[in-house]
């Protein structure tokens, strides 16, 4: 039952009662105990904001004339309407009597043009309240940490599956989404120090000039009894039931394998060391400079040098799993291939710019905006996405990996950037996103020939579905560590979400040659990968540091 009196709307599902005063929620309680997560007393923040560019943030209510008014249509649902300074916005509340879900579905509007979304606002958790959420395969942190506090994770690049639990003493709750039209979202943690609160967004695609609503998509809240796998259980049960990612053929001995060489060059002997130490069958080995051109340049062609050639098939004869690096979106400018799909490169949703990057001098740049200079600057490794909603890039893109493939002899490649997908100034091509795009395109190339193992850097509720194995980032620490990652709190909660589907593998510096590296690679067995290193040589296995000795034994090593 959903009642409404005055400005307070009551909510009682099988599982919780809910109170919403003034817009906010006020009080979230387990029916089964009564144990109560959110304190009134505490639930502070608007109920309602409007996100702008720039992550300005401009709350529906507080100024001089606001008002919320609620309004009951019927036994199971209500809406709070909010009328406001600086916009309006209404807050529908339903149940779902099947799974005791209360069902919150946020919107705002203004007459102001580039809204990015409306984020509905929950306040008043419990000091010592943790957030687990699928945050670099998984974060287990105080709601105050500063690792997480007033920062946007933007799905599904970062917050890599719409779910968040809220774990306290004895239980807690969760939020989710059903979104099966992969609509852009994001989280918001923490608001200041002391600070028990999140956000949850629904943002509008782009282009953003003429953007002055947001809404449409369906929060769901409900508590939980016992640890974080509880709710984690049911989002996986629903994740698995409606993107069927076991539609997707995947060979046997992806779960066999024990150990894997990140960035491994293309030298002999490092083969004939590993094979010294683990049964080849179980170790994964990811191959960047295999083809005649070089890193990142010339894609998306994919010719094999005579060096790459030779490791591969001296690697497949001894029987290691190789996986040559490709791209998924990133190509090259200078290839003949870009006159037929330049005007669909990814845009960056505020500012236009074109996306992609150059590498000079050591440093990652921006592409160049002359459309004359990004046609001079191979040397520079100048890349630039393209719109995976395109038919003619994906048609493209698995003529030229089906050729590797046929002349290798491949049952695995490696896609890069299959994480890269966002909200776009030219959102929709084709009438997708890039999210629906790429997930299209990572089944295509699973589909290849008699079918392959795909392999892609990242692993979220989106690139699982069509990849076996995800080489996976740690938090905010991508080529170089944060201080602090050793206490993210590493939670392997997307092990458990997509585990069974796709494995995973650590990404970079890896090669345990300082603390920071230890840390690196120990954190990435703890968040469920296996165990994986970055060498240059076969002395790295030959006679193995600490760190990597520590790897093989894990692995199974003699």
């Amino acid at each position: 039952m959903i009642t409404v009196h005055a400005g307070t709307v009551t909510a009682e599902t099988s599982t919780l009662s809910a109170v919403f005063e003034n817009g906010r929620l006020t009080s979230l309680s387990r029916r089964s105990d009564g144990r109560d997560f959110i304190s009134a007393a505490h639930a502070d923040a608007a109920a309602l904001e409007l996100v702008y560019a720039g992550g300005e943030v401009v709350p529906l209510g507080g100024a001089p004339g606001d008002s919320v008014s609620c309004h009951s249509l019927g036994a199971h649902r209500a809406e709070i309407r909010l009328e406001a300074w600086n916009g309006d916005g209404v807050i529908a509340i339903s149940e779902d009597g099947e799974t005791g879900d209360l069902i919150v579905e946020p919107s705002g509007y203004a007459s102001r043009k580039g809204l990015v979304g409306c984020r509905w606002m929950i306040s008043g958790m419990e000091g010592g309240s943790e957030l687990v959420a699928p945050l670099f395969q998984g974060v287990r942190l105080p709601l105050d940490d500063p690792l997480i506090r007033e920062k946007r994770w933007k799905w599904p690049h970062m917050w890599e599956a719409g779910l968040a639990i809220i774990a306290a003493e004895r239980g807690g709750f969760w939020v989710h989404c059903r979104d099966t039209d992969y609509r852009y979202k994001a989280l918001y943690t923490g608001g200041g120090e002391g600070r028990q609160q999140i956000g949850l967004e629904t943002h509008s695609y782009g282009p953003l000039h003429e953007s002055r609503a947001a809404g449409g998509l369906a929060w769901r809240i409900n508590v939980y009894d016992g640890d974080w796998k509880t709710p984690a259980a049911t989002y996986r049960d629903w994740l698995f039931e409606h993107s069927r990612p076991g539609d997707v053929p995947r060979p046997k001995w992806i779960d066999d394998l024990a150990f894997a060489v990140s960035w491994c060059p293309c030298q002999v002997e490092i083969l004939d060391c590993l094979a010294t130490r683990l049964d080849p069958a179980k170790v994964l080995l990811h191959i960047p400079h295999w083809r005649s051109d070089g890193y990142d340049q010339n894609h998306p062609t994919f010719r094999a040098s005579a060096g790459g050639c030779a490791f591969i098939e001296r690697a497949k004869e001894m029987g290691f799993r190789t996986m040559p690096h490709m791209n998924s979106i990133d190509m090259d400018p200078t290839h003949p291939v870009y006159p037929y799909v330049r005007d669909f490169e990814y845009r960056e949703l505020e500012s236009g710019r074109v996306q992609g990057w150059t590498y000079h001098e050591g440093k990652i740049l921006p592409v160049p905006e002359s459309n004359a200079a990004r046609l001079r600057h191979q040397d520079k490794n100048a890349m630039v996405k393209i719109h995976p909603g395109l038919s003619m890039w994906r048609s493209i893109l698995a003529e030229n990996v089906k050729a590797a493939v046929d002349d290798l002899g491949l049952d695995t490649v490696f896609l890069d950037v299959t994480l890269n997908t966002w909200n776009l100034e030219n959102c929709l091509v084709e009438n997708m996103t890039t999210t629906e795009g790429m997930n299209r395109l990572v089944r295509e190339i699973a589909a290849l020939g008699d079918g392959l193992a795909v392999g892609g850097e990242g692993r979220n509720e989106i690139t699982m579905q069509g990849e076996s194995l995800g080489q996976v980032h740690l938090f905010e620490s991508w080529h170089e560590s944060i201080p602090g990652l050793e206490t993210t709190g590493a939670c392997a909660l997307n092990e458990f979400l997509f585990g069974k589907y796709c494995r995973s593998f650590g990404y970079s510096r890896l090669s345990g040659a300082d603390a920071d590296e230890v840390t690196r690679m120990r954190t990435h067995v703890a968040l469920g990968a296996m165990p994986t290193v970055t060498i240059s040589s076969a002395e790295t296995i030959a006679n193995p540091n600490v760190a990597v000795a520590e790897m093989l034994k894990t692995a199974g090593a003699g």
